[in-house]
């Protein structure tokens, strides 16, 4: 059994005069990691491994998870392929994955998260969200077999935040 952990990264500002891959987190998006990364360490099991897009909005998001459920900076990684918006690369990175590791997080950008856990999970999600988070489990041994499986869960902020 595999279980996959994709990671939308948190929103990111467009107002500071940089590339795309240096954007930052905006104020929402810093609260709303917070909010989605303390929820999910009561509730879910941490991953043996997180693997993070080296955007910094990316890595950013990805380290309120790592502080959240303490994971250790041997299991904290960060992977310039996971800065794909198609999602071949990112398909490349999940079939590659260490087969001693049972249970992996991802972080990463849309367009390729939407498209991969659609591809890979039962569930259609029409968008991840920003800081959107999405368990997919699948019943392989090897990760070169992560066709399909299973949708766990979605967690997205608004579903966190008391309605109004």
């Amino acid at each position: 059994m595999k279980t996959l952990y994709l990671l939308r990264h948190a929103k990111s500002s467009w107002k500071h005069n940089v590339d795309d891959h240096k954007r930052p987190l905006k104020g929402r998006g810093k609260r709303d990691a917070i909010l989605v990364s303390n929820y999910v360490k009561n509730k879910i099991d941490p991953p043996q491994k997180i693997i993070t897009s080296d955007a910094n909005r990316a890595k950013t998001t990805a380290n309120y998870f790592k502080d959240a459920w303490a994971i250790s900076d041997d299991n904290f990684i960060t992977n310039h392929e996971l800065y794909d918006f198609g999602g071949q690369k990112v398909l490349d990175v999940i079939k590659n994955l260490d087969n001693n590791n049972d249970s992996v997080m991802i972080v990463g950008h849309n367009h390729a998260f939407t498209s991969i856990a659609n591809m890979l999970g039962d569930t259609n999600i029409n968008n991840i969200t920003t800081c959107g988070f999405v368990i997919i489990e699948f019943n392989i041994d090897s990760w070169e077999h992560a066709n399909y499986g299973t949708t766990l869960n979605i967690i997205f902020p608004r579903d966190l935040k008391p309605k109004v």
